[in-house]
């Protein structure tokens, strides 16, 4: 029977992390410490093998090995950082399957669904500038969207708009996956979306939904007058100190990076992904970055440093979204005290959250988004690492389209 992939498309479900039981596993591959290349490329010494004492790394090392061999993931990436502790930076398994070529720390990656941090902190810039309000209609800065002038610019930030998210259109998913190399502009993805009835009324309740991000990201261009890479480049990424994070115009992708891998596909059948364009995402998922850009991404949006106190307090109130212990404000979220955003295309997935009360962060990078027993791989991960080195801060969901 033919599969239908439109429920994932990039980025983790609203789902609490279940007990994973044994599956086919990926061969087991070494575990590799923080390499010296990535050390000096960005200028940064993290913590040596061991920084967080040897139990506890030992049982760090299992936990993410567990999960990486009963969710069948080829490839991960971990960085946790825990001031005063010390410091976790691994990589484990495979970044080509092929080859057998070994992961490790120093590759770029897909981020998906982080981008939505990157793209709401641009607008909120402009608020910040007076240049924007968040209470401002949709219909003030673009045409045509189906009841624009109730929709805010709130509201799309915190996935309250009521639009149909353009990944859930049958007509889109046939399209993208008959021709992953095509490329979309934002107005082809939205209009996807468009054709549809809109699915509640502006603030009624919480659906993630990627064509509030690109709608925000156009929203961006208009008031600028800049192309939306270029606005990030000069206003968030440099300020920010981001040298390896960049919102790509197509398929391109820096070396070194591993292969992803999808099941998102016409017949269900896995595929190499890497070279797939990621333009349908935009806005909403097609940013491409790496772990130490990530580390320092996660403080930096958690805690407002390129935003006034009082635009970052609004950033952060976050809402219920229907998911016990997961809650979401203006792109970004908070579970079990830990906020952040993950990320899933396909072929790729992330966590960035960082945790104010311990002054920790954790990234996590792995090359399939392909579910275990109907769990994001990230998400299993995610969770299994911090009940060990945070138990009473457990991350426990992450947010996808449906």
């Amino acid at each position: 029977m033919r599969r239908t992939p439109s429920r994932r498309l990039f980025a983790a479900t609203l789902l609490v992390a279940a007990v994973l039981a044994p599956i086919t596993a990926t061969p087991a591959a070494a575990v590799h410490a923080v390499s010296a290349v990535g050390a000096h490329r960005h200028g940064e010494d993290d913590c040596p093998p061991g920084g967080l004492g040897p139990e506890l790394t030992a049982r760090l090392d299992r936990a993410v090995e567990d999960v990486r061999r009963q969710a069948g993931i080829p490839g991960v990436t971990v960085g946790l950082w825990m001031p005063g502790r010390g410091s976790y930076v691994r990589a484990t398994g495979v970044a080509d399957k092929v080859t057998g070529r070994p992961m490790s720390t120093d590759g770029y990656l897909r981020i998906g669904s982080e981008t939505k941090t990157f793209t709401v902190t641009a607008l909120l810039k402009l608020v910040d500038d007076h240049r924007i309000g968040l209470d401002d209609p949709i219909s003030r800065y673009v045409h045509g969207v189906p009841n624009g002038r109730r929709i805010t610019l709130r509201h799309l930030a915190e996935m309250r708009s009521g639009l149909f998210p353009y990944t859930s259109d049958p007509d889109f998913v046939h399209d993208l996956l008959s021709d992953p190399q095509r490329s979309f502009t934002p107005e082809q993805s939205l209009a996807y979306g468009f054709k549809h009835k809109n699915t509640f009324e502006p603030g009624a309740k919480f659906e993630y939904s990627n064509s509030n991000l690109v709608l925000l990201g156009l929203v961006v261009e208009k008031v600028t007058g800049q192309p939306l890479d270029g606005f990030l480049r000069n206003r968030v990424l440099r300020p920010a100190h981001l040298r390896h994070t960049f919102l790509p115009s197509g398929p391109e992708f820096p070396e070194p990076h591993p292969r992803g891998y999808t099941n998102q596909t016409l017949s269900g059948a896995v595929a190499d992904s890497t070279d797939w364009n990621p333009s349908w995402a935009w806005a909403a998922g097609a940013m491409i970055s790496d772990l130490h850009d990530l580390r320092r991404w996660a403080k930096t949006v958690a805690t407002g440093e390129l935003l006034s106190p009082g635009t970052q307090a609004q950033r952060l109130k976050t809402l219920p979204t229907g998911v016990p212990g997961l809650s979401y404000g203006l792109g970004i979220f908070e579970t079990g005290g830990w906020i952040g955003h993950n990320g899933s295309i396909p072929g790729y997935e992330t966590v960035t959250v960082y945790l104010p009360e311990r002054d920790a962060t954790l990234v996590i990078m792995i090359n399939t988004d392909i579910t275990s027993q109907g769990q994001e791989p990230s998400t299993l991960l995610a969770r299994a690492i911090t009940k060990v080195v945070t138990p009473d801060h457990v991350y426990d969901g992450a947010v996808q389209p449906r």
